[in-house]
């Protein structure tokens, strides 16, 4: 057992400019970053040794890895491009032009052999992960793809949008099954004329009995960055909405929620307020504990172990903060 309320940082690392997306790969050796200066940072994990892989000629947003953790895939407004993990000097060995316009998100399928991608061309696509030959491209949603998530059981595929519509996939057929109404984390700003929100992250209970969708809501002035966290929790088969977790007081966006096994859910909330680690349990709208970070997040992972945790900030900084298993 874990305790999340005795969470601290227990690593930091600067990078020269803010970073964006994080991932830990699979064997839990690094985490890897990205930047604004098109760059993809990788952090060993025992000494803070830091390797630039440069080859974007836009910011990186996404990251995925290979399942054998041979390989990371990082997503721009550019192209996929595959680099290997762990060599001294990495060099790109694969480039894929893959979407127009922005790629929002990367997910890996269950089995390892796909590679899910969701950009700002509305479109989501299925990618060998092996070769990086398309194999599915998937039209129907409305707004920018910014999610998505394979099912536990490999069938099906699913993707957020901007507009707070979250589509269900059958991989097999190209079929949509159904929607999820998250239509809360979406606003459109008539006098500024913006759509603003969208479902920025989605996670399946360990049980596979919830979904959740996180991102923001009360957004009353979308350009002066006053809008809430909010993640909403459905029950899988009824599609019902069973919670709406809130960062009570904060303003600021879930840039990521993760389901951990002990049966709660992680969060990390940046904004006007600053970075937070927000835990919510299943029952309660409200977060148990929450825990302030010294800049801004904008993104957070789990490391294998699952007591770890890496956050983005826009302070250049990666951070690695550990909750702290129970005593006996």
């Amino acid at each position: 057992m874990i305790d999340p309320k005795q969470t601290h940082v227990t690593h930091q690392w600067k990078h020269d400019r803010p970073l964006i997306a994080c991932r830990f790969d699979p064997q839990g050796r690094f985490v890897f970053t990205t930047s604004e200066d098109n760059s993809v940072q990788r952090w060993e994990l025992g000494s803070g040794t830091k390797v630039v892989m440069k080859g974007h000629d836009s910011w990186p947003r996404s990251i995925a890895f290979t399942p054998d953790g041979g390989h990371v895939i990082t997503g721009g407004a550019d192209d996929l491009i595959w680099w290997p993990v762990a060599t001294e000097k990495p060099e790109q060995v694969r480039r894929v032009v893959a979407h127009k316009g922005w790629i929002r998100t990367m997910s890996v399928s269950p089995d390892g052999k796909l590679l899910a991608t969701g950009a700002n061309d509305n479109l989501v696509k299925v990618w060998n992960i092996t070769d990086g030959s398309l194999v599915k491209e998937f039209a129907g949603h409305g707004k920018d793809v910014y999610s998505t998530l394979f099912h536990a059981g490999g069938e099906f595929l699913l993707s957020g949008d901007l507009a707070g519509q979250v589509h269900q996939w059958e991989i097999a057929s190209g079929k949509l099954v159904r929607k999820f109404d998250a239509k809360q984390l979406h606003t459109y700003n008539g006098g500024q004329r913006v759509d603003f929100g969208g479902v920025r992250t989605l996670s399946m209970s360990p049980d596979g009995k919830h979904l959740a969708c996180g991102g923001l809501y009360k957004a009353t002035n979308p350009l002066g960055s006053v809008h809430e966290p909010l993640v909403l929790v459905f029950e899988w088969e009824s599609q019902k909405l069973v919670q709406s977790h809130v960062g009570e007081g904060l303003k600021g966006v879930v840039w990521r929620a993760i389901f951990h096994e002990e049966e709660f859910l992680c969060g990390t909330s940046g904004g006007t307020s600053g970075g937070f680690l927000l835990f919510w349990k299943t029952a309660e709208p409200k977060d148990f504990h929450r825990f302030k970070l010294p800049d801004l997040t904008r993104d957070l992972d789990i490391h294998p172990d699952r007591t770890q945790l890496a956050t983005t900030h826009s302070d250049s900084h990666v951070r690695i903060s550990r909750m702290t298993p129970k005593k006996s």
